[in-house]
C-alpha cells in the first residue's frame, strides 16, 4: 500500500513538473498589432552601435541655435504618433524637434547581447545623438523614464543641455521609498488615477514571462525570441496605459514597438546605478516639471526634483494624468511653449 502511494506521489511530482516545464517554455501568442514602420523614419548609426530610428521635424521660420530633442518613457517605449504630432508644433516657433527611439524598442535594432541595454549606453547614445544634430547644445524633453535619462545626462554633461521639460517625471534611483508616502499639498488638488500599474502586471504577467525576466535580469538569457517577448510587452502596456490617464475613455488603440528586453535590462541598471543626486544638485539649467492633475507617481518623487533644481517651475495640468498629451494636447504643449520663451 504505502509503495503504491509513493508511486502515485511521484507521478504526481512528475506530471507538475512537466506542466511547470511547458507552461514556462512553450512560445505563446499575443493579440496585438503587428510592428509597423513609422512613416518618414531616418536612421543613425552611431559609435556605439546603436541602430536608432528617429523622427525629425525641421524649425519653421527663423531658426533657433538649440533643437528640441524627446526622450519618451519606459524603459523599453517608444515614441508614438500621437506625441510627435502634438511636439511637431513646437517647429512653429524655430525649432528642430528631434524623436528618437530609445535603443532596443520602436524602429531603433535591437541588440544581439541583452546585457548591453544599460542606462550608461543609453547616456552615450544621447550624447552622440545631440552631437548629430550640429548644435552644440539641447532642449531635452522627457516623458517619465525619459525624464530620469534627461537629468542623469544633464548631470554627466551639463555644457550640453540648453532646458530641461521633465513631464510627468520618474522617481530618481536609488529610490528614496520614504518620498512616495508625502502628500502633496492641498492646493495642487492632485488626485488617484483609476487604475494603478500593479494592477495591470498582476493581471497579464503569466508563469514564462516572469521567467523571461529572470532569466535575462540575472543570466542576459533570452528566454523567449525578440518577437515574442516585444509583442508581450505592447500586451502589457496595453494594459499598464489605463494607469496613466484620468479618462480611459481617452486612451488610444495599442502600437507595437515595446522593447521587452530593453526594458528590462535598463531597468534593471537604472536600479543599480549610483547616487547623482549632490552632482543634480550643482546644476544651473532651467527646469518645467509637468504634471497631471491624476499621474501615476507619487508627489514626493515629483518634489524631488523641485528640492534639487534651483531654477524650476512647476506646472500642474487638470484633467489628465501620466500621459499627458494624450488627455490636454493644448494645454501641454502650450505649457512647454510658454517656458521655452
Amino acid at each position: 500500500m504505502k509503495r503504491n502511494i509513493v508511486k502515485f506521489i511521484m507521478y504526481a511530482l512528475l506530471l507538475c513538473l512537466l506542466v511547470f516545464l511547458f507552461t514556462v517554455f512553450w512560445p505563446r501568442t499575443y493579440d496585438v498589432p503587428s510592428f509597423e514602420k513609422r512613416a518618414g523614419t531616418k536612421y543613425w548609426a552611431l559609435s556605439t552601435g546603436s541602430a536608432i530610428g528617429y523622427t525629425f521635424v525641421p524649425a519653421k521660420g527663423t531658426k533657433k541655435p538649440y533643437p528640441v530633442i524627446y526622450l519618451h518613457g519606459g524603459p523599453g517605449g517608444f515614441v508614438s504618433e500621437t506625441v510627435i504630432e502634438v511636439l511637431a508644433r513646437l517647429s512653429g516657433n524655430g525649432y528642430d524637434v528631434y524623436f528618437y527611439d530609445q535603443v532596443g524598442s520602436g524602429q531603433s535594432g535591437r541588440l544581439e547581447n541583452i546585457g548591453e541595454y544599460t542606462v550608461e549606453r543609453h547616456l552615450r547614445d544621447l550624447k552622440e545623438i545631440i552631437n548629430k544634430t550640429g548644435a552644440e547644445k539641447a532642449i531635452l524633453i522627457g516623458q517619465s523614464w525619459g525624464a530620469v535619462l534627461a537629468v542623469l545626462f544633464s548631470a554627466g554633461n551639463p555644457a550640453k543641455v540648453y532646458k530641461l521639460v521633465l513631464t510627468s517625471p520618474g522617481p530618481l534611483y536609488p529610490i528614496r521609498k520614504e518620498l512616495a508616502n508625502i502628500k502633496s499639498p492641498d492646493s495642487l488638488q492632485l488626485k488617484e488615477p483609476p487604475f494603478s500599474n500593479r494592477q495591470g502586471n498582476k493581471k497579464e504577467n503569466n508563469i514564462r514571462t516572469r521567467a523571461m525576466a529572470f532569466l535575462a535580469t540575472c543570466f542576459h538569457i533570452k528566454l523567449a525570441p525578440e518577437k515574442e517577448a516585444d509583442y508581450f510587452a505592447t500586451y502589457l502596456k496595453s494594459a499598464l496605459d489605463k494607469s496613466t490617464v484620468c479618462d480611459t475613455a481617452k486612451l488610444v488603440k495599442p502600437k507595437a514597438g515595446d522593447g521587452f528586453y530593453a526594458g528590462i535590462l535598463s531597468f534593471n541598471s537604472l536600479r543599480q546605478l549610483a547616487d547623482s543626486r549632490a552632482a543634480i544638485k550643482n546644476l544651473t539649467i532651467p527646469v518645467l516639471v509637468i504634471k497631471g492633475q491624476c499621474d501615476n507617481q507619487p508627489w514626493g518623487f515629483t518634489n524631488e526634483y523641485l528640492q534639487l533644481f534651483a531654477d524650476h517651475q512647476l506646472a500642474i495640468i487638470p484633467n489628465a494624468g501620466h500621459s499627458l498629451y494624450l488627455e490636454q494636447p493644448e494645454l501641454y504643449v502650450r505649457t512647454i511653449q510658454q517656458f521655452l520663451k
